[in-house]
């Protein structure tokens, strides 16, 4: 697998975040030059479902998760340097054990 990237150049940051139960999940959104746009995050300990309008790739960055894609039993383990994608129009709960996961989202084409 490629290494995750440790920065982008040449975006705009939206600065108001993402904020989503109670603040156990926070993200900012970064637009690239080409429309293209990804999220960065970070999720703290708990479970937490998502849904997905457009395909996601999670890329995680730092610390570990559990993730359960809609529609499927199988509960998958991804540490950092891993990464999982997620179906557009579809969803997944990620549980967090202990410390802070941190993410990259990608929004991929539909």
């Amino acid at each position: 697998m490629a290494s995750l990237p440790t920065q982008f150049a040449g975006v705009t940051v939206v600065t108001k975040a993402n904020v989503y139960f109670d603040g156990k999940v926070v993200s900012h959104t970064v637009l690239f030059a080409d429309g293209s746009k990804k999220t960065l995050g970070l999720i703290y300990p708990g479970s937490y479902h998502f849904g997905t309008d457009a395909p996601e790739r999670m890329e995680i960055v730092a610390g570990a998760c559990k993730v359960t894609l809609d529609g499927q039993t199988a509960v998958n383990a991804y540490a950092a340097g891993t990464h999982f994608d997620v179906a557009g129009k579809s969803g997944f709960t990620i549980e967090v054990g202990g410390g802070v996961c941190e993410y990259i989202c990608s929004f991929l084409p539909a």
